[in-house]
């Protein structure tokens, strides 16, 4: 599936398989794909409960996917004016979030195994000059979405200093 958020721009769909759904959303962002291998996680939260800033709950949900990306002995990073997670190799996660009084909806896509070639069909983001990524490429191993969802769940407790249940 292909999603399009708020300012995406269609153009940015440049060759879509017979067959992939085109979604128009209300998320924040530009355009993504969204397919197996991949973690996507829609955390909703009262932001007037934690602290009503959407730019502080974006870093905070990029913090997660860092440390996510840690736990596997993959180096991610912010990039100064880009939102997501990066590695070496490129984009790793891409975040979209909507917040309307403060209660926070959509979220973030971690290539965990996903396949890449995937993203031929989109201009990830709106970032024709950069590539996309995966754990399992970043890391050399094979990495589960369980595993990669359990490294999400821990870190997104320890970010937001809430206490996990399965």
């Amino acid at each position: 599936m292909i999603t399009l958020g708020k300012v995406a721009k269609r153009e940015h769909v440049v060759a879509p398989k017979e067959g992939t759904e085109v979604v128009e959303t209300d998320r924040g962002g530009d355009v993504t794909y969204h397919g197996p291998g991949q973690l996507v996680g829609y955390p909703i939260l009262d932001l007037r409960a934690l602290r009503p800033d959407v730019k502080w709950y974006v870093e905070r949900l990029e913090d997660v996917l860092i440390a996510t990306a840690a736990a596997f002995g993959v180096e991610a990073r912010r990039v100064s004016g880009l939102t997501g997670v990066w590695a070496a190799g490129g984009k790793l996660a891409a975040i979209g979030v909507r917040v309307r009084r403060w209660v926070t909806s959509h979220g973030f896509a971690l290539n965990v195994s996903t396949e890449l070639g995937a993203f031929e069909q989109i201009v990830p983001c709106g970032l024709a000059d950069r590539r996309v990524t995966s754990i399992e490429r970043e890391s050399g191993r094979r990495v589960g979405l369980a595993e990669a969802r359990d490294a999400v769940v821990e870190a997104f407790g320890r970010v937001f200093g809430r206490e996990m249940r399965a």
